[in-house]
């Protein structure tokens, strides 16, 4: 899962992972509220993908998702 600071940055990270990490199955994007906060803009956006086949190593995702000042957690 990769977390990203805004809705724009979760879409275009999911065009960037199609062309150079050719996942197969599409990414989803989902909005995940910051706990306390009333303002409906402090959201942090959530890019879930698959890995069941363990092709894709951790410590580049964590770079490609810093690209966009985002980060990458276990889910």
């Amino acid at each position: 899962m990769l977390v990203l600071p805004d809705r724009d940055a979760a879409e275009e990270v999911v065009e960037a992972l199609r062309e150079r990490f050719a996942v197969a199955e599409e990414p989803q994007v989902v909005r995940d509220a910051l706990a306390g906060e009333d303002d409906a803009e402090d959201a942090q956006w959530l890019v879930v993908l698959r890995d069941e086949a363990g092709r894709l190593d951790p410590g580049e995702l964590d770079a490609f998702a810093g690209e966009w000042e985002g980060w990458r957690e276990e889910p």
